[in-house]
Protein backbone atom coordinates (compact mmCIF):
# COMPACT_ATOMS: atom_id res chain seq x y z
CA UNK A 1 0.00 0.00 0.00
CA UNK A 2 1.19 2.97 -0.98
CA UNK A 3 1.07 6.13 1.72
CA UNK A 4 -0.63 9.36 0.74
CA UNK A 5 1.65 12.26 1.37
CA UNK A 6 0.22 15.36 2.63
CA UNK A 7 1.47 17.94 1.05
CA UNK A 8 4.43 19.82 2.42
CA UNK A 9 3.33 22.65 1.85
CA UNK A 10 -0.10 21.99 3.84
CA UNK A 11 1.72 20.01 6.25
CA UNK A 12 4.03 23.43 7.21
CA UNK A 13 0.44 25.16 7.50
CA UNK A 14 -0.71 23.20 10.20
CA UNK A 15 2.74 22.82 11.71
CA UNK A 16 2.78 26.73 11.66
CA UNK A 17 -0.53 27.35 13.33
CA UNK A 18 0.60 24.61 15.91
CA UNK A 19 4.29 26.99 16.00
CA UNK A 20 2.04 30.25 16.15
CA UNK A 21 0.20 29.02 19.29
CA UNK A 22 3.33 28.01 21.56
CA UNK A 23 3.58 30.20 24.47
CA UNK A 24 7.38 28.55 25.62
CA UNK A 25 10.02 26.38 24.32
CA UNK A 26 8.97 22.89 24.08
CA UNK A 27 10.50 20.26 25.81
CA UNK A 28 11.54 16.48 24.32
CA UNK A 29 9.43 13.61 26.49
CA UNK A 30 8.81 10.14 26.57
CA UNK A 31 5.94 11.40 23.88
CA UNK A 32 8.38 12.58 21.70
CA UNK A 33 9.76 10.88 18.27
CA UNK A 34 12.30 13.24 17.20
CA UNK A 35 13.71 16.40 17.67
CA UNK A 36 14.35 19.30 15.13
CA UNK A 37 17.03 21.61 16.48
CA UNK A 38 15.97 20.76 19.59
CA UNK A 39 11.89 20.95 18.80
CA UNK A 40 10.42 17.69 19.42
CA UNK A 41 7.94 15.75 17.45
CA UNK A 42 5.22 14.54 18.90
CA UNK A 43 4.02 11.25 19.00
CA UNK A 44 0.40 12.26 18.62
CA UNK A 45 0.95 14.81 15.70
CA UNK A 46 2.62 12.20 14.01
CA UNK A 47 0.10 9.99 14.59
CA UNK A 48 -2.49 12.78 13.34
CA UNK A 49 -0.36 12.95 10.57
CA UNK A 50 -0.24 9.46 9.60
CA UNK A 51 -4.35 9.41 9.91
CA UNK A 52 -4.50 12.42 7.42
CA UNK A 53 -2.24 10.61 4.94
CA UNK A 54 -3.90 7.54 5.08
CA UNK A 55 -7.00 8.78 4.48
CA UNK A 56 -8.93 6.08 6.65
CA UNK A 57 -7.13 3.68 6.16
CA UNK A 58 -5.95 0.96 8.80
CA UNK A 59 -2.68 2.64 10.16
CA UNK A 60 -1.21 -0.38 11.01
CA UNK A 61 -0.88 -1.64 7.76
CA UNK A 62 1.85 0.91 7.36
CA UNK A 63 5.10 -0.65 6.64
CA UNK A 64 8.08 0.34 8.23
CA UNK A 65 9.81 1.69 5.41
CA UNK A 66 6.32 3.48 5.02
CA UNK A 67 6.49 5.09 9.13
CA UNK A 68 9.89 6.30 7.93
CA UNK A 69 8.81 8.40 5.26
CA UNK A 70 5.39 9.86 7.61
CA UNK A 71 8.10 10.87 10.02
CA UNK A 72 10.91 12.34 7.78
CA UNK A 73 8.21 14.03 5.98
CA UNK A 74 7.13 15.42 9.40
CA UNK A 75 10.95 16.52 10.54
CA UNK A 76 11.14 18.25 7.02
CA UNK A 77 7.80 20.19 7.67
CA UNK A 78 9.37 21.44 10.84
CA UNK A 79 12.41 21.93 9.45
CA UNK A 80 10.75 24.65 6.79
CA UNK A 81 8.53 26.41 9.86
CA UNK A 82 11.59 26.73 11.75
CA UNK A 83 13.62 28.10 8.29
CA UNK A 84 10.05 30.42 8.11
CA UNK A 85 10.18 31.44 11.49
CA UNK A 86 14.09 32.47 11.26
CA UNK A 87 13.62 34.63 7.77
CA UNK A 88 10.34 36.26 9.34
CA UNK A 89 7.67 34.72 7.30
CA UNK A 90 5.80 33.70 10.19
CA UNK A 91 4.82 37.78 10.87
CA UNK A 92 3.62 38.25 7.26
CA UNK A 93 -0.12 39.06 7.06
CA UNK A 94 -1.15 37.21 4.84
CA UNK A 95 0.71 33.96 6.26
CA UNK A 96 -0.45 34.64 9.41
CA UNK A 97 -3.97 34.89 7.96
CA UNK A 98 -3.03 31.10 7.32
CA UNK A 99 -2.32 30.18 10.15
CA UNK A 100 -5.86 31.37 11.60
CA UNK A 101 -7.99 29.96 9.04
CA UNK A 102 -6.08 26.54 9.19
CA UNK A 103 -6.38 26.85 13.16
CA UNK A 104 -10.51 27.92 12.39
CA UNK A 105 -10.66 24.40 9.99
CA UNK A 106 -8.98 22.38 12.82
CA UNK A 107 -11.08 23.85 15.45
CA UNK A 108 -14.59 23.51 13.32
CA UNK A 109 -13.66 20.20 12.08
CA UNK A 110 -13.12 18.77 15.98
CA UNK A 111 -16.67 20.55 16.47
CA UNK A 112 -17.83 18.85 14.39
CA UNK A 113 -16.82 15.05 15.21
CA UNK A 114 -17.52 16.00 18.90
CA UNK A 115 -21.24 17.01 17.93
CA UNK A 116 -21.84 13.95 16.36
CA UNK A 117 -20.81 11.98 18.55
CA UNK A 118 -22.47 13.83 21.42
CA UNK A 119 -26.24 14.30 19.35
CA UNK A 120 -26.55 11.07 17.66
CA UNK A 121 -30.23 10.78 16.86
CA UNK A 122 -32.21 7.52 17.90
CA UNK A 123 -33.52 5.09 16.15
CA UNK A 124 -37.09 6.48 16.75
CA UNK A 125 -36.00 10.05 15.90
CA UNK A 126 -34.58 8.47 12.36
CA UNK A 127 -38.36 6.28 11.58
CA UNK A 128 -39.72 9.37 12.34
CA UNK A 129 -38.23 11.40 9.87
CA UNK A 130 -38.46 8.36 7.26
CA UNK A 131 -42.02 8.44 7.68
CA UNK A 132 -42.18 12.50 7.07
CA UNK A 133 -39.88 11.94 3.87
CA UNK A 134 -41.73 8.96 2.53
CA UNK A 135 -44.91 11.08 3.23
CA UNK A 136 -43.40 13.61 0.91
CA UNK A 137 -42.04 11.44 -1.95
CA UNK A 138 -44.36 11.55 -5.35
CA UNK A 139 -45.92 7.85 -5.22
CA UNK A 140 -46.93 7.97 -9.22
CA UNK A 141 -44.90 7.27 -12.19
CA UNK A 142 -46.10 8.58 -15.37
CA UNK A 143 -45.04 6.63 -18.74
CA UNK A 144 -44.87 9.95 -21.39
CA UNK A 145 -43.88 10.16 -24.94
CA UNK A 146 -43.89 13.24 -26.31
CA UNK A 147 -42.97 14.86 -29.58
CA UNK A 148 -40.75 17.96 -29.73
CA UNK A 149 -41.20 20.59 -32.59
CA UNK A 150 -40.19 23.99 -32.65
CA UNK A 151 -42.87 26.44 -33.58
CA UNK A 152 -46.18 26.31 -31.76
CA UNK A 153 -47.60 25.64 -35.08
CA UNK A 154 -45.84 22.97 -35.73
CA UNK A 155 -47.12 21.21 -32.17
CA UNK A 156 -50.61 22.21 -33.18
CA UNK A 157 -50.62 20.40 -36.81
CA UNK A 158 -49.40 16.91 -35.15
CA UNK A 159 -52.41 17.75 -32.37
CA UNK A 160 -54.64 17.99 -35.42
CA UNK A 161 -53.11 15.02 -37.16
CA UNK A 162 -53.35 12.62 -34.05
CA UNK A 163 -57.48 13.82 -33.72
CA UNK A 164 -57.29 12.24 -38.03
CA UNK A 165 -56.34 9.21 -36.44
CA UNK A 166 -52.60 9.42 -37.19
CA UNK A 167 -49.79 7.46 -34.89
CA UNK A 168 -48.25 9.05 -32.11
CA UNK A 169 -44.69 7.24 -32.86
CA UNK A 170 -44.81 7.83 -36.50
CA UNK A 171 -45.53 11.45 -35.80
CA UNK A 172 -42.51 11.78 -33.20
CA UNK A 173 -40.48 9.63 -36.02
CA UNK A 174 -41.47 12.03 -38.95
CA UNK A 175 -41.01 15.26 -37.31
CA UNK A 176 -39.89 15.37 -34.20
CA UNK A 177 -36.29 17.76 -33.53
CA UNK A 178 -33.57 15.79 -34.56
CA UNK A 179 -31.69 17.23 -31.55
CA UNK A 180 -34.21 15.22 -29.15
CA UNK A 181 -32.99 11.84 -28.90
CA UNK A 182 -36.21 10.09 -28.07
CA UNK A 183 -37.54 11.23 -31.22
CA UNK A 184 -36.25 8.16 -33.29
CA UNK A 185 -37.89 6.12 -30.49
CA UNK A 186 -41.43 7.60 -31.32
CA UNK A 187 -40.85 9.98 -28.62
CA UNK A 188 -40.98 7.65 -25.62
CA UNK A 189 -39.77 9.39 -22.59
CA UNK A 190 -40.08 6.28 -19.83
CA UNK A 191 -41.19 6.50 -16.42
CA UNK A 192 -40.71 9.51 -14.33
CA UNK A 193 -41.98 10.47 -10.73
CA UNK A 194 -43.29 14.36 -10.84
CA UNK A 195 -40.12 16.70 -10.25
CA UNK A 196 -38.21 14.81 -12.57
CA UNK A 197 -38.92 16.94 -15.79
CA UNK A 198 -39.36 20.81 -16.09
CA UNK A 199 -42.48 22.06 -14.22
CA UNK A 200 -44.16 23.08 -17.20
CA UNK A 201 -43.92 19.78 -18.88
CA UNK A 202 -44.66 17.66 -15.91
CA UNK A 203 -47.91 19.43 -14.32
CA UNK A 204 -49.48 19.25 -17.69
CA UNK A 205 -48.52 15.79 -17.83
CA UNK A 206 -49.71 14.77 -14.14
CA UNK A 207 -53.24 15.70 -15.28
CA UNK A 208 -53.51 13.60 -18.03
CA UNK A 209 -54.71 9.52 -18.11
CA UNK A 210 -53.27 6.98 -19.75
CA UNK A 211 -53.80 7.06 -23.52
CA UNK A 212 -54.79 10.55 -23.54
CA UNK A 213 -52.41 13.49 -25.10
CA UNK A 214 -52.28 17.28 -24.65
CA UNK A 215 -55.05 19.23 -26.71
CA UNK A 216 -52.95 22.11 -26.66
CA UNK A 217 -49.05 22.75 -27.46
CA UNK A 218 -46.96 22.78 -24.08
CA UNK A 219 -44.08 25.29 -24.07
CA UNK A 220 -40.49 24.89 -22.29
CA UNK A 221 -36.86 25.99 -22.75
CA UNK A 222 -36.64 23.06 -25.06
CA UNK A 223 -39.59 23.96 -27.54
CA UNK A 224 -42.88 23.00 -28.38
CA UNK A 225 -44.39 19.50 -26.81
CA UNK A 226 -47.04 17.34 -27.51
CA UNK A 227 -47.62 14.65 -24.69
CA UNK A 228 -49.13 11.80 -24.30
CA UNK A 229 -49.25 9.48 -21.31
CA UNK A 230 -49.36 5.49 -21.79
CA UNK A 231 -49.60 4.10 -18.28
CA UNK A 232 -49.10 5.07 -14.82
CA UNK A 233 -47.41 3.23 -11.91
CA UNK A 234 -47.64 3.56 -7.78
CA UNK A 235 -43.83 3.78 -6.86
CA UNK A 236 -42.42 1.83 -3.77
CA UNK A 237 -40.10 4.08 -1.65
CA UNK A 238 -36.72 2.74 -0.44
CA UNK A 239 -36.83 0.94 2.66
CA UNK A 240 -35.75 2.26 6.10
CA UNK A 241 -32.48 0.26 6.02
CA UNK A 242 -31.76 1.32 2.06
CA UNK A 243 -31.77 5.17 3.56
CA UNK A 244 -31.19 4.64 7.35
CA UNK A 245 -27.40 6.54 7.10
CA UNK A 246 -28.47 8.91 4.81
CA UNK A 247 -31.16 10.32 7.16
CA UNK A 248 -28.83 9.63 10.15
CA UNK A 249 -26.57 12.50 8.18
CA UNK A 250 -29.13 14.62 7.30
CA UNK A 251 -30.78 14.53 10.99
CA UNK A 252 -27.15 15.34 12.01
CA UNK A 253 -26.68 18.59 9.62
CA UNK A 254 -30.00 20.07 10.81
CA UNK A 255 -29.40 19.73 14.15
CA UNK A 256 -25.43 21.31 13.79
CA UNK A 257 -27.36 23.87 11.76
CA UNK A 258 -29.94 24.79 14.30
CA UNK A 259 -27.39 24.48 16.87
CA UNK A 260 -25.20 27.06 15.21
CA UNK A 261 -28.04 29.45 13.92
CA UNK A 262 -29.29 29.49 18.32
CA UNK A 263 -25.63 30.69 19.39
CA UNK A 264 -25.49 33.23 16.74
CA UNK A 265 -28.68 34.27 18.03
CA UNK A 266 -27.49 34.99 21.07
CA UNK A 267 -23.75 36.69 20.44
CA UNK A 268 -23.74 40.50 19.43
CA UNK A 269 -21.55 40.76 15.67
CA UNK A 270 -21.02 43.92 14.32
CA UNK A 271 -20.15 44.17 10.98
CA UNK A 272 -17.81 46.90 9.05
CA UNK A 273 -18.02 48.52 6.07
CA UNK A 274 -14.94 48.64 3.59
CA UNK A 275 -14.04 52.45 4.69
CA UNK A 276 -14.30 51.21 8.24
CA UNK A 277 -17.63 52.64 9.23
CA UNK A 278 -20.47 50.44 11.12
CA UNK A 279 -22.82 48.80 9.56
CA UNK A 280 -26.54 49.84 10.66
CA UNK A 281 -28.62 46.29 12.23
CA UNK A 282 -30.32 44.73 8.81
CA UNK A 283 -27.91 46.48 6.20
CA UNK A 284 -25.47 44.68 4.48
CA UNK A 285 -21.49 45.67 4.25
CA UNK A 286 -19.49 47.22 1.29
CA UNK A 287 -16.63 45.11 1.20
CA UNK A 288 -13.50 45.35 -0.89
CA UNK A 289 -12.81 44.19 -3.97
CA UNK A 290 -11.23 40.57 -4.73
CA UNK A 291 -7.85 40.57 -5.14
CA UNK A 292 -7.12 39.91 -9.20
CA UNK A 293 -5.98 36.28 -9.85
CA UNK A 294 -2.65 35.22 -10.05
CA UNK A 295 -1.09 35.51 -12.78
CA UNK A 296 -0.79 31.93 -14.76
CA UNK A 297 2.40 30.29 -14.54
CA UNK A 298 4.46 30.16 -17.96
CA UNK A 299 4.80 27.14 -19.77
Amino acid sequence: MKLCKISLLSLSVMSLAACHQKAAAPVATADTVATVNGTPISRNLYNSYVKQALQGKDPTTLTQPQKDEALDNLVRAELVVQQAETSGLTKDAQTADLIELSRMNAVQQAFSENFVKENKPTEEELKKEYDVQVALLPHTEYHVEHVLVSTQDAASKIIADLGKGAKFEDLSKKFGDPKDPSSQQGGDLGFFKKGDMLPEFSNVAFTLKPNEYTKTPVHTRYGWHVIQVLETKVSQPPTYDQVHDEIKQELLRKDAKAFVEQARAQVKVQLFNANGTAVKPGGVPTLPPAPPAAPAAAH
